[in-house]
């Protein structure tokens, strides 16, 4: 059925599609009611590069008029004056996410404001789309799109091949497209608006990795994988005679056309065995070039020859620097350019050679001599035509220390794009697995002298973004990343000088820092377990992420999976991908496995209390209250069975959740993840992130990537997701994105969002205050007390009502001129615990939003506790806050003995909900670790008669808010 769909639409042109007119580039989108819209900068955290560049295309008619295009983080023009790169697609959305792949890219050399993109990033399933041609008429300003009844594969076996997408010279009005899996080639003639198959071109290309991969990945045939015109065989407004074609096909890999692709001819006495990557042609000289290589690329490739195809008399001339048949060949060719200005001076690449780096070649005399970029002279050392300069990008050393021959930076792998500019012979630009490179000084290579290679790749972002943590100390940002594993960001503006090493992770797939303690630090990653079998996939700091150590690790990991340190940084869990979910106390020494939660569990730590972590799979909520040792399902229902689920714990709130469930929405959990509630207006949700507060307001901001109100985006919500705002905009929806999410919590209105592709971006708000809520919620229902015992009782009262939204109530004990805070939950009830027996107590309550506002105090409640045991030993302990300042407060706990028989000693617990620190206690002898609090008597107070009390007090630190504690417990003994 679906080569029968194909061979049906083949026969007719494909229609257009409008994308977008707006400056920028953007698809225009329905505005929401729902959800405003707030004006945000949106910028790269600047890393620079950082992905593979299969492309460099040079207009050959405008001087300065460069394009590159990268594999799954779009395309870019370059900027003479600032010498950057500027990107095109980032008005791509969601919806059509593959648009960032790019498998060709062609800038018209009639009418130069023209370019064109074949957009697509997967011919699998992986991509449920279809490919495009996207056309522009002002460089790329803005777009429009004709769909494909194919796909496209930017990211696919083979995507350095190429240009497989070129303008006529001669005829603009003809544009030619080289198609993959058996799709043959395509041609417009209306400047790309509408395609038809060109059905007499003869051979769609055979060649794939591996036709049995059940992915359909390596079964990927390239196709068509490169077009090349011969401006001479036709007048200005004709179009072209003489067209030349590569073809992934090992024994015919060049046809030719001479009558503007009509007709079409294998070229006769070509070379067979290995693929054309390249097809280069001096009009001038009437000479093709092809570089060849045993595989598609751009990993692999072992063999391969450089040809010469006289296109006057019909000659082959191998003219390979190191020719296939020579052991001394373990590579293929690529990177083929010819210099404009001197059209016998060619330069090829070696597609790939990892050891001891890639091979520049250059001739001057049409390929009868070559020199090379770098030489053996006594093994292992060598001599070097170049010298590089990596201080504007000092990472790219990878911070390793290599043995010769073996330089650090190389000089690249991947090479598959290598241009030398056709107005400046000087300025040569070139492609590879980490970055763009250049030269403006390359004729030195004819010289005798050295030429400079730096980076030209400003501008230009294609990391791929796992994770991001903002701290509330230290460096602003710490980014998680795929292939380089991530940075330090202490300024985002400036390149960072060194990615995580000791231990490096290729990826580094989740990170963590402890709430109360930032300096202390988490990370989880990947790399290949043969290359470094004594290696952890787990890391620790206690510098902010400035020094990392790495720890021990359970048997069985490959992969880094998700990692979460407690709030104090006194323990981590960690849920290895495969392995199952373990605990650490310390940084890491050892591991104990975890029980009650599944392998492969997403895991995460509450932010206030260090012994609660939390865990999701499968539907399923997760809840460990003893430091990760155990989990135990919650009751919690509606959650997401399926799908690639984020969730994270507010800080200074504990067991305040939001879980990003996918098509399930957003979802909120203010106990711990017993229950969640849905979050109205937002019908699918990908991540959710914390940042400052709104001025004003004391709950923090929420980030959101999700689709509110229709229009799927950025939002931020500064009322506990009671409404939301649009903070991206059609011009910058960045494909697929929203892997990685966190706002700042020292800068409100600050966002950090992670792409697929396009690097971190941070966006900023420019100081824009929400408008003030300044309603009060109603006046909470009258206190009922029920289960009234000798320590204890639980209040419920009638739910406030609010303009916006309840985020809580605080419930008050009167007592006398300073009422006490006896806790803050977030529903209509609280149990009260620790109270003495036999003693009347009256309590009331306050209902408050997410503004900060205060409703009128509700009536008091008056009730009286039970009366002791009237026997036996027991004891309570009540504690009140007696004075408080900024930043301090003293408290006093009394001690009561709740029996009739006298005791000798007490022990009183508690746990603080807001990070307070005990500085000094007096009356006894205190311990607190992370937020719990134990207290034992001192020796002259602990013995208590019948009904006796005794108290202590205690200075502490607080920050924020300084709520009572939920339960202060005392035993005997």
């Amino acid at each position: 059925m679906r080569r029968r769909l194909f061979s049906m639409l083949a026969a007719v042109a494909v229609a257009c599609a409008a994308i977008g007119t707006a400056a920028g580039g953007g698809a225009a989108s329905a505005s929401s009611a729902a959800a405003a819209a707030e004006s945000y900068e949106w910028k790269n955290v600047r890393i620079d590069g950082g992905g593979f560049v299969p492309g460099i295309i040079f207009n050959q008619t405008e001087k300065n008029l460069i394009y590159a295009r990268t594999d799954i983080g779009g395309a870019y023009r370059w900027e003479q004056a600032s010498k950057t790169w500027t990107p095109l697609l980032d008005w791509v959305g969601q919806d059509k996410w593959g648009y960032n792949g790019v498998v060709s890219l062609a800038t018209d050399p009639v009418e130069t404001n023209r370019v064109y993109v074949a957009a697509g990033m997967y011919t699998n399933s992986w991509d449920p789309n279809n490919g495009a041609i996207l056309r522009s008429a002002d460089k790329g300003k803005t777009w429009q799109a004709t769909p494909l009844p194919f796909k496209l594969g930017g990211n696919m076996p083979g995507r350095g091949m190429g240009e497989r997408l070129t303008v006529d010279p001669n005829d603009n009005r003809v544009v030619y497209l080289g198609a993959p899996d058996g799709n043959g080639l395509w041609r417009s003639t209306d400047k790309g608006v509408t395609w038809a198959k060109v059905a007499s071109f003869p051979n769609p290309g055979n060649y794939a990795q591996d036709p049995a991969d059940p992915n359909g990945y390596l079964s990927h045939r390239p196709g068509v994988v490169w077009v090349t015109f011969d401006p001479s065989s036709a007048t200005r407004g004709t179009p072209t005679k003489k067209i030349y074609v590569g073809v992934a096909d090992k024994e015919n890999t060049v046809y030719s056309s001479a009558d503007a692709g009509a007709t079409w001819t294998r070229i006769a006495g070509q070379p067979t065995g290995y693929i054309a990557h390249k097809g280069v042609l001096d009009h001038a000289g009437h000479a093709l070039y092809i570089a060849t290589s045993d595989t598609g690329g751009p990993y692999d490739g072992a063999k391969g020859d450089v040809w010469k195809l006289d296109t006057v008399g019909g000659a082959w001339t191998r003219i390979s620097p190191i020719p296939s048949t020579s052991a001394d060949d373990y590579f293929g060719y690529s990177g083929l350019t010819i210099d404009r200005q001197h059209p016998g001076t060619l330069m090829v690449a070696t597609q790939i050679s990892w050891w001891p780096d890639v091979i520049f070649f250059r001739t001057t005399d049409g390929g009868a001599t070559w020199t090379r970029i770098w030489d053996f002279t006594s093994y292992p050392n060598r001599s070097f035509r170049y010298t590089m300069d990596v201080s504007s990008s000092p990472w790219l050393t990878f911070g390793t220390n290599p043995q010769p021959p073996e330089t650090t930076p190389k000089l690249g792998w991947m090479t598959e794009s290598l241009e030398i500019d056709p107005f400046d012979s000087n300025r040569m630009m070139y492609g590879t697995g980490a970055t763009l490179y250049g030269t403006e000084d390359l004729l030195k290579w004819d010289t005798g002298g050295q030429f400079t290679i730096k980076p030209m790749v400003r501008g230009l972002e294609e990391t791929a973004v796992l994770d991001l943590i903002s701290p509330p100390s230290g460096a602003p940002l710490i980014s998680g990343l795929g292939d380089i594993g991530g940075f330090r960001h202490t300024n985002l503006d400036a390149v960072p000088p060194m990615m995580f090493t000791s231990p490096g992770f290729t990826s580094t797939t989740s990170l963590d820092y402890a709430e109360t303690n930032p300096a202390v630090m988490v990370r989880a990653g990947n790399f290949t377990d043969a290359d470094r079998p004594g290696d952890s996939h787990v890391a620790f700091s206690t510098d902010g992420g400035a020094n990392w150590f790495q720890g021990t690790e359970p048997a069985g990991i490959n992969e880094g999976g998700t990692v979460a340190t407690a709030a104090d940084g006194s323990r981590s869990v960690w849920a290895p991908k495969g392995v199952a979910v373990h605990y650490s106390v310390g940084f890491g020494t050892s591991w104990t496995a975890s029980t009650g939660i599944p392998a492969d569990a997403v895991v995460e730590s509450d932010r206030v209390n260090p012994s609660r972590f939390y865990g999701f799979s499968a539907g399923k909520f997760y809840a460990s209250t003893n430091g990760g040792a155990s989990f135990t399902a919650t009751a919690a229902t509606g959650l997401p069975s399926t799908g690639n689920v984020k969730f994270k714990a507010v800080p200074g709130r504990e067991g305040d959740i939001w879980l990003a469930g996918g098509d399930s929405g957003l979802l909120h959990s203010t106990n711990g993840g017993a229950s969640f509630t849905k979050v109205s207006g937002v019908t699918t949700a990908g991540n959710i992130g914390f940042g400052k507060a709104a001025p004003g307001r004391s709950y923090q901001a929420l980030y959101a990537a999700a689709t509110v109100g229709g229009v799927s985006g950025v939002f931020r919500s500064d009322d506990t997701g009671a409404t939301w705002v649009r903070i991206n905009d059609d011009q910058h929806q960045y494909g697929n994105m929203g892997e990685a999410l966190t706002g700042d919590p020292r800068i409100y209105g600050r966002v950090y969002l992670g792409t697929n592709g396009r690097g971190v971006l941070y966006a900023d708000n420019g100081g824009t205050v929400p408008p003030g809520d300044t309603t009060p919620p109603s006046k909470p229902g009258k206190p009922v007390a029920s289960a009234i015992t000798s320590s204890g009782a639980t209040l419920t009262w009638t739910a406030s009502t609010d303009n916006t939204a309840v985020t809580g109530y605080d419930v008050y004990r009167e007592a006398g001129t300073t009422d006490v805070q006896a806790g803050s939950p977030s529903s209509a009830s609280f149990a009260l615990t620790g109270l003495a027996a036999d003693t009347s107590f009256t309590y009331y309550v306050v209902a408050r939003d997410a503004a900060g506002n205060s409703s009128t105090a509700s009536d008091p409640v008056t009730f009286k506790t039970a009366a002791g045991s009237g026997g036996g030993a027991g004891c309570s302990a009540a504690y009140k806050v007696t004075n408080s300042w900024t930043g301090g407060f003293q408290g006093e706990v009394t001690v009561k003995n709740t029996g009739t028989s006298a005791i000798s000693a007490w022990t009183v617990t508690w746990s603080f909900a807001n990070g307070q620190q005990i500085t000094q206690l007096w009356s006894g002898v205190h311990t607190q670790t992370g937020a719990a609090v134990t207290v034992k008597n001192a020796s002259w107070n602990g013995a208590l008669g019948g009904g006796a009390s005794t108290t202590f007090g205690f200075g502490a630190s607080w920050t924020g808010t300084n709520g009572v504690p939920a339960t202060v417990t005392c035993t005997v003994g």
